[in-house]
Order: structure tokens, then C-alpha cells, then sequence
């Protein structure tokens, strides 16, 4: 269980300090409904986080093993995983705005001020199980767990420890901001403002070092 654990933790810290949700839910805390809107977004996020993980590390279990020590199903799934988190991280630094240039936010956060707490709780689920970048996280972290043959018990304790390292980002900020509010008010703003700076870099970097770590363990399995 030692080694699944270690194997996941990246791929949930890749989808922890993944800059976009963390802005999204600084948004929300600065919104009007910020206590109602934002447990939304947590609750949406956590969710998210649990139906991808959940159903991969399923489907990754009914995949045959095999008697030896390699897996080539698994290694070729892994690979693949791992070639598209390239991709995307190529994408993410072709992305990145050039100097003194402003970046691009998506269009939904003109409208966080205006929403319900069950709109964010979609918007938290959309960007945690349906986000491209994320998704492959959680589907390379279900692939791990599922194909490691663990009891059921052992399989859930690994589950629970990389939904709540992979939400951390958006749970600690959302309970802290509950319990002071006004003394987080103007470190959140600072901090949205270099996250938007600095999105597609910081998600360029994490994806190219978990990519590279997804294949490597790809190519182990054969």
C-alpha cells in the first residue's frame, strides 16, 4: 500500500496547486454570497474529485493481471496517460501571455459575483471531474490504485488520502475564510492576482514533470 501511496501523491499535488480552481474559489470567497457560494464550490470539487477516481480505480480493477511482476495493459495505459499530460502541458506554455501582456480567464468567472451556491457547486464539479487536465490525474491516480490489487479497506484509505491532498487547495481556504473572514480578505486577493499571472506556467511544469513520472512507470510494467 506503501508504494500506491507514493505513486498518487504526485498526481494529487498536480491537481491540488492546480491554479484555476484556487482562483475560482478566491473569487467566490470575494463574491457577495462568499459562505454559501463557496461551500458550494467544495462540495462540487470534492465530488468531482471522488466520482473520477472512484470509477477509474473500478474500471482499472476488472482489467486482467498478470502472473508475472509486468502488466503491459497497464503500462500501455499509463504511457498513453502520460503522453496526453505532455500535451497538455506543451499547450499550457504555448498559452502563457507574453510579457506585459494580460492573460486570458475564462468567461464564466465574470459571472461568479452573480451565482447561487448550486451553480457553484456545478462549476466545482465540472472543473474537477470534467477539466481535461485534472481528469487525466484522476484517471492515472484510479488506474494506480485499482490495478495494485489491494483489499477493500486499503483501496479506500488510498482513495480518501488523495481526494483530500488533491482538494486541499480548495478546502483549506473555504473553512479558514469561515472562521476569519476579514483577516483573509486581502492575502486571497493577492494571491488570485499571482495565480492569474502565472496559470499556464505553473500548470505547464506540473504536467510535464507528472507526464514524464506516468510514462516512466508506463515503461516499468513491460
Amino acid at each position: 500500500m506503501g508504494t500506491v501511496i507514493g505513486e498518487i501523491l504526485p498526481l494529487a499535488v498536480g491537481i491540488a496547486i492546480s491554479p484555476i480552481p484556487i482562483v475560482a474559489v478566491i473569487l467566490l470567497l470575494l463574491s457577495p454570497r462568499a459562505k454559501t457560494t463557496s461551500v458550494g464550490f467544495m462540495i462540487g470539487w470534492l465530488v468531482g474529485i471522488i466520482v473520477a477516481v472512484v470509477a477509474f480505480t473500478l474500471l482499472s480493477s476488472v482489467i486482467p493481471q498478470n502472473t508475472g511482476a509486468s502488466s503491459p495493459i497497464r503500462g500501455v495505459i499509463k504511457i498513453i496517460l502520460g503522453l496526453l499530460l505532455l500535451f497538455l502541458a506543451l499547450r499550457q506554455w504555448r498559452s502563457r501571455p507574453a510579457e506585459g501582456q494580460q492573460p486570458t480567464m475564462p468567461k464564466w468567472m465574470s459571472a461568479i459575483d452573480s451565482m447561487t451556491a448550486g451553480k457553484a457547486f456545478g462549476l466545482g464539479f465540472l472543473l474537477s471531474a470534467v477539466n481535461p487536465k485534472n481528469l487525466l490525474m484522476a484517471i492515472s491516480a484510479g488506474v494506480i490504485i485499482g490495478g495494485a490489487g489491494l483489499a477493500f479497506g486499503q483501496t479506500a484509505i488510498a482513495i480518501i488520502i488523495f481526494v483530500l491532498l488533491a482538494a486541499c487547495t480548495v478546502i483549506i481556504p473555504v473553512i479558514g475564510y469561515l472562521i476569519a473572514s476579514a483577516r483573509l480578505a486581502r492575502p486571497l486577493d493577492r494571491l488570485r492576482e499571482w495565480l492569474v499571472d502565472n496559470n499556464a506556467a505553473i500548470m505547464a511544469v506540473v504536467l510535464l514533470v507528472i507526464g514524464v513520472a506516468v510514462i516512466g512507470k508506463g515503461i516499468a510494467e513491460f
